[in-house]
C-alpha cells in the first residue's frame, strides 16, 4: 500500500503570520567548511536529522513547510523564555495559541545555528508521538544557507555558495515565493488553473490540491474517496469527499508533467513521495529550486481501498474509496488484520502497527471488524487504480 493511505502527513504547513516575519528572520549560521555534510534518514518519506543542543541529542524533522519548532520538553529543559505568544495554523486549518521562543544554540553536525526564534508545540499527541520527534529545522532556519537534498543517498548538504552545488543539469528550474516564515511557495497551471503549491518536506504525499479548485468533469482516471488521511500538528482533519485521480498536465517552473498522480485535500502541496524522484537544491537567495531527475514513479496506485487510524484504544476505519460494494465504512472498528489484533493497543503498540502496517506489501488480507456490535469478516485484495 503506497503511504499515501498509511495517515502520515505529520507536520505540513504550519503557518505564521506576516507580522511574525520579522522574528522568523533572525539568527545566524556558522559553517566549518565550504559545504557541510548532514545526516539524514529517510523514513517514512519523510526526512530526519540529529540535533545537538547543549550537549544532547535530539531527532528533529526537516521540514520546508513549517517554521523551526522546540518541543514543550526541550522549552522547559532549557528554561528558555517567552518572546510572545500567537495563534499558529496548521496543515487543516486548525488555528491554537502557541509560545514563540528563540533557541540560544542548535548545533546540526558541524553546522551551528545561534538565536533562532522557533515555535513551542505538543509533539506527543496521537500519532505525532509515534515519530519520536523533537522538534523541525523550519524553512526560516534553513533559509541561511542553499541545500542540496537527495533521499534515495541519505545525504544532505548545506553551504553559504550556491557554486559549490553543481546544477549545469539539474533540468528542472522552479521559482518561488516564500511565506513570512520563508517556507517556498510555487506557481503551477494544473489543468489549466493557476494553483499555488507549498514545497514542503514535512507533507510524505505526493501532490495535493484543495478540492474546490477541481472540476470533476474533466477527469478521466480518478476514484472517488471519502474521509479524512491528513494528520497535522494540531490534529486530524475531518472527514470529506474528495478524489485521487491522473492529471494530464501540470506545469510547474519551466517544466511540463504529465500523467502525474495527485489527491484532493484542504491545502495545495507537493511532497516526498514527489521529491524522491529527484535530487534538488533550494536557493533562498534568488527563490529558485533546482531539480534533477533520478527516477520516475508511476502514476497508477496499488491500494485495498482503504485507511485507518489509531485512537483511544481503537483502530477505526477513516478513509475509504467510494467504490461500488466496498464493504469497509467509515466509523468501522477493526479487531484484526490477518489475525493480528488491533484491540486495545497501548501506546507502544498502537505506534509499532502506525509506523508497520500489517498490510504493507501484502496482496491480499482477512480484515474483522465491529460495526454497531456485529461482527464481520471480510476478505480484500489489493487492486490497481488510475490505469
Amino acid at each position: 500500500m503506497r503511504k499515501i493511505f498509511c495517515l502520515l502527513f505529520i507536520y505540513s504547513a504550519i503557518a505564521v503570520s506576516a507580522q511574525e516575519k520579522k522574528f522568523f528572520e533572525k539568527g545566524e549560521v556558522e559553517l566549518q567548511h565550504p559545504v557541510e555534510k548532514v545526516n539524514l534518514r529517510f523514513e517514512n518519506n519523510l526526512p530526519f536529522v540529529k540535533v545537538d543542543i547543549n550537549g544532547k541529542i535530539y531527532s528533529f524533522l526537516f521540514d520546508t513547510g513549517a517554521p523551526t519548532v522546540i518541543s514543550q520538553a526541550i522549552y522547559k529543559e532549557l528554561n528558555l523564555k517567552k518572546k510572545y505568544k500567537k495563534a499558529i495554523r496548521d496543515s487543516d486549518q486548525k488555528e491554537q495559541q502557541q509560545i514563540l521562543t528563540e533557541l540560544p544554540e542548535m548545533k546540526v553536525d558541524r553546522l551551528v545555528f545561534r538565536n533562532v526564534g522557533a515555535i513551542v508545540l505538543d509533539l506527543n499527541s496521537a500519532e505525532l508521538g509515534c515519530l519520536k520527534v523533537d522538534g523541525i529545522i523550519g524553512a526560516n532556519q534553513m533559509a541561511k544557507l542553499f541545500w542540496k537534498v537527495n533521499y534515495s543517498e541519505n545525504s544532505l548538504e548545506a553551504s553559504n555558495d550556491l557554486s559549490l552545488f553543481d546544477i549545469r543539469d539539474y533540468e528542472v528550474v522552479i521559482p518561488f515565493e516564500a511565506k513570512p516564515q520563508k517556507t517556498p511557495m510555487v506557481s503551477a497551471t494544473l489543468m489549466s488553473r493557476a494553483v499555488k503549491f507549498t514545497f514542503d518536506t514535512g507533507f510524505s504525499g505526493r501532490l495535493e490540491t484543495s478540492g474546490d479548485r477541481l472540476d470533476p468533469e474533466k477527469l478521466k482516471h480518478y476514484v472517488k474517496t471519502f474521509g479524512t488521511r491528513t494528520t497535522g500538528a494540531f490534529g486530524t482533519a475531518k472527514p470529506a469527499p474528495g478524489y485521487i485521480f491522473r492529471a494530464d498536465s501540470m506545469k510547474i517552473g519551466n517544466t511540463l508533467f504529465q500523467n502525474e498522480r495527485m489527491s484532493t485535500g484542504k491545502m495545495d502541496l507537493a511532497g516526498n513521495e514527489f521529491f524522491k524522484d529527484f535530487i534538488f537544491v533550494i536557493d533562498w537567495k534568488s527563490n529558485k529550486i533546482y531539480m534533477k531527475r533520478i527516477g520516475t514513479s508511476l502514476p497508477t496506485l496499488s491500494s485495498f481501498g482503504f485507511s485507518y487510524r489509531f485512537a483511544d484504544g481503537k483502530t477505526s476505519i477513516t478513509f475509504v474509496f467510494e467504490e461500488e460494494n466496498f464493504p469497509l465504512k467509515i466509523g468501522d472498528s477493526i479487531i484484526s488484520i490477518n489475525g493480528i489484533s488491533l484491540e486495545n493497543l497501548d501506546q507502544d503498540k498502537a505506534c509499532h502497527y502506525f509506523i508497520n502496517r500489517i498490510e504493507k506489501d501484502q496482496k491480499s488480507i482477512d480484515v474483522r471488524i465491529n460495526r454497531d456490535g456485529k461482527i464481520l469478516d471480510f476478505k480484500l485484495n489489493k487492486k490497481e487504480y488510475l490505469n
